[in-house]
């Protein structure tokens, strides 16, 4: 039982992991919380515990039974009437209760994800002194929850009732039949067989809830199946279509007749890009919420698969390469710096794939180098669980200078300095500009001064390419770049 919970887990765990981008969207956090605590815990304890206690009871009243039915035959008179009757309200219970445990289930994955919320957002919620309207919609998911739960338990005692009334009677006849059959049976034995008797109650009740409770957390197992057999990404390494290991040489991008959707029976996001870039270029993206900016970078590391059409980079199709192949090839630096719990060279280079000194040289390209020599633990600095010890600003120099360590021929920016004043924008832009002077570079820009001087602009439209020239040649045109670009007082 052990080892089958502990490959339960391990399967969803793995699943859970490789699961594509969709899942995540689709899941709310507090379902996914709930599998890994507590059906998981479930499957570790209670069912264990299930299965033997009803082994042990199960043994114990066939026991009984034999040795009542040994001493007085005509007890078997009463067994098939009473073992019918005790049967019916197992099958009535069990199945009532499972599918009250299944409700229970369902309702508890709120509160999960509601607390979490609440947790991550407290400093709003307080600002804006929404804390009782919080407790409030806390409780009624509790209160949801309890409805099903309640319940639960007057059905326990439903069957309890029950329960007591046929070992009662077991009792009953076992001391009737006794006492007819006196002149056969020795004190002794009538002792055994009432004595026997007056124990079977607690053993049929163990029984029926063991079988019901059994079937109520093998739910468990079930909900846990389901997200082993979650479908996964596409694998992680293709043998036989591994790239060359200098790939990608040049840095040439190029998307033919591109479309992609978030999810099967959504619209389409992107529809029918085409456009070739050439390595070394700087290409800033832009467009109004909703047009597809960011899903142009999620396809690039296939977070994102193609509904139709495909992208090539050096003249490889990404789509029949394995995923790690493809995505160590690429640097993003996201809008918001994703930091991990532990120290500031992890994660900086979490593979110890690079010396100390390149460390050093990527925080000084970085303009990060003054801030961790000032710090006593140096590069052993601890950073809190998002690195929440660390500014905003420095969290995104921080992952500047990650990129600068891994410096592969193709980068993006996913509106990399939208949350940092201008002066550190100002920092990320010079060190872009020399420091990946051979490198594509693929910029969603949040403030257009940034991308004047790039080779060219992509103006994206309702996941069309509405635009797509110089900046010099698309403000001559006075299309849509030109109206972006004068209302930030560009032209």
């Amino acid at each position: 039982m052990l080892k089958a919970a502990h490959t339960t887990h391990l399967n969803m765990l793995h699943a859970v992991l490789r699961a594509p981008q969709a899942f995540f969207e689709a899941t709310p956090s507090g379902r996914v919380l709930n599998r890994f605590s507590k059906d998981v815990d479930t499957i570790d304890s209670h069912i264990p515990d299930n299965i033997d206690i009803w082994m042990r009871t199960f043994w114990y009243t066939v026991n009984v039974l034999l040795v009542c039915s040994a001493l007085t035959p005509m007890f078997l008179i009463v067994i098939v009437p009473l073992m019918m009757f005790y049967w019916w309200v197992q099958r009535f219970y069990v199945a009532t209760s499972r599918q009250l445990k299944r409700l229970e289930s369902v309702s508890r994955s709120p509160i999960y994800s509601h607390f979490s919320e609440t947790i991550t957002g407290t400093s709003v919620i307080r600002a804006y002194g929404r804390n009782s309207a919080f407790v409030l919609l806390s409780d009624m998911k509790v209160d949801e929850n309890q409805k099903s739960y309640y319940p639960g338990i007057v059905s326990n005692r439903w069957l309890g009732v029950r329960i007591e009334f046929i070992g009662n009677c077991i009792v009953l006849f076992a001391a009737v039949f006794a006492v007819l059959g006196k002149e056969s049976l020795s004190p002794g034995l009538v002792g055994l067989s009432v004595s026997y008797a007056l124990q079977v109650t607690m053993s049929l009740n163990w029984m029926v809830r063991m079988t019901s409770d059994l079937e109520s957390n093998i739910v468990a197992v079930e909900r846990v199946k389901e997200y082993s057999e979650t479908p996964s990404e596409a694998p992680w390494e293709v043998e036989d279509k591994k790239p060359p290991t200098d790939w990608p040489s040049q840095g040439n991008v190029e998307f033919v007749d591109y479309s992609v959707r978030y999810r099967e029976g959504l619209d389409l996001v992107l529809r029918n890009i085409s456009l070739k870039v050439k390595g070394g270029e700087k290409i800033g993206i832009v467009g109004r919420t909703g047009a597809g900016k960011s899903s142009m970078t999620l396809c690039l590391f296939r977070l994102l698969e193609a509904a139709a059409g495909e992208i090539a980079i050096d003249e490889v199709k990404i789509k029949e390469i394995g995923l790690h192949d493809l995505r160590s090839k690429l640097t993003i630096i996201p809008q918001e710096p994703v930091l991990f719990s532990g120290t500031l060279r992890m994660n900086l280079d979490p593979f110890e794939k690079y010396s100390d000194d390149d460390v050093w040289n990527a925080l000084r390209l970085s303009h990060l180098h003054k801030f961790v020599s000032s710090q006593p633990a140096k590069l052993t600095l601890e950073c809190s669980e998002g690195g929440e010890n660390l500014s905003v600003g420095q969290r995104q120099l921080v992952c500047l200078a990650r990129a600068l360590l891994r410096k592969t021929r193709i980068l993006i920016l996913d509106e990399a300095t939208a949350a940092i004043d201008l002066e550190t924008d100002d920092l990320i832009q010079s060190t872009i500009r020399t420091q990946f002077e051979d490198c594509t570079v693929f910029t969603i820009a949040h403030r257009l001064n940034t991308i004047m001087d790039y080779t060219r602009i992509l103006v994206l439209d309702k996941g069309q390419i509405a635009e797509f020239d110089t900046p010099v040649n698309l403000i001559a045109q006075k299309g849509i770049f030109y109206s972006m670009a004068k209302d930030a007082g560009l032209a």
